[in-house]
């Protein structure tokens, strides 16, 4: 590690073939702690590369546990990283998507810069964590959703799971956190933090088959936020859309809030999955689920999308959906 610790102080970086090898050896706990910890660093102070983005999550899909859910799968996620502490977003708006009848196979972890992510919500409202196949399958034929616990599908995740605690900085495991769905989702949706990453997942991206659809705050947020303008990235090109566009109102950042406990952010989940979200709250999660229906080109336009979410929303099949995988 100390050679390539040098080599990459000296502003070299890394063949995609390297990156894998480093990153297996990191899950197989090769290195000590401080070593992993100044790798990490590395990438916290420069922008990853397409070769080691396409390297290191070659490592992971080839060391996480295999399970196949069948195709046509939406997921929405989120780097996370972009401090500003929204609910939970994302894992609402995959709730929606769920009770308008689209099946969703959620990734997600718990949080290491925010309060409480997808994993420590739904560990919150009851969900119970697997990696059964079989019990998964059966979620999604009943809920239209299931939930996959990143830890319990990736053991190199879950050998840097103290470090990345450690450090409650955003790490290149962010990065990569989106792109490596062990069900391998046909239809993503995933929110960055900068442009910059959003690019790199697009020439990433465009080497798969199905749809893919990236969004960013343009005021930093890793999601649809309506705090101002969105840029959209797809296969075809990118656009801004302003809140009107989307369909609403701007919204104000502190309408956002996840709130300061574990217990409050479930608290916010499920009010506003009850049907007793605020106008803000609401609009947003929404916005993110129409985009994500829209991203599947199976529920026409955009408006067609956000009437079909609307009433998954406010017909309480979202939160049918929740009931169910956690009854």
């Amino acid at each position: 590690m100390k050679e390539i610790l040098q080599y990459l102080f000296n502003h070299n970086t890394l063949m995609k073939v390297e990156a894998k090898a480093i990153l297996m050896e990191i899950a197989q706990n090769k290195f000590n702690e401080n070593e992993v910890t100044s790798f990490v660093t590395v990438f916290l102070m420069r922008t990853i590369t397409l070769d080691e983005l396409e390297g290191f999550r070659n490592a992971l899909l080839q060391l996480a546990k295999p399970i196949d859910l069948g195709s046509g799968l939406v997921d929405i996620v989120g780097t996370g990283g972009d401090g500003k502490n929204t609910f939970n977003i994302s894992t609402l708006s995959a709730f929606i998507v769920a009770g308008a009848g689209q099946k969703v196979a959620k990734h997600g972890n718990y949080g290491v810069t925010a309060i409480s992510g997808s994993s420590n919500v739904l560990e919150e409202l009851g969900y119970r964590f697997k990696n059964c196949e079989e019990e998964l399958r059966a979620e999604l034929e009943t809920a239209n959703i299931c939930f996959l616990h990143a830890p319990l599908f990736h053991p190199a995740l879950k050998a840097v799971a103290p470090l990345r605690k450690g450090l409650g900085l955003r790490t290149f495991f962010n990065v990569l956190g989106p792109l490596v769905n062990p069900a391998r989702a046909e239809f993503p949706m995933i929110g960055v933090y900068n442009p910059e990453i959003a690019r790199i997942y697009q020439y990433l991206l465009q080497k798969q088959s199905g749809n893919f659809m990236l969004v960013h705050g343009l005021d930093g947020y890793d999601e649809i936020s309506l705090t101002g303008d969105t840029k959209i990235f797809t296969k075809t090109g990118e656009q801004i859309y302003s809140a009107q566009e989307l369909g609403f109102k701007n919204v104000v950042a502190e309408s956002l809030s996840g709130g300061k406990t574990k217990t409050e952010s479930a608290e916010i989940f499920l009010n506003i999955l009850k049907g007793n979200g605020t106008e803000p709250q609401n609009a947003v999660v929404l916005a993110n689920a129409a985009k994500a229906l829209e991203n599947t080109a199976k529920f026409g336009n955009y408006a067609a999308c956000l009437d079909r979410a609307k009433e998954s929303l406010e017909s309480g099949k979202a939160l049918t959906s929740l009931k169910l995988i956690t009854a």
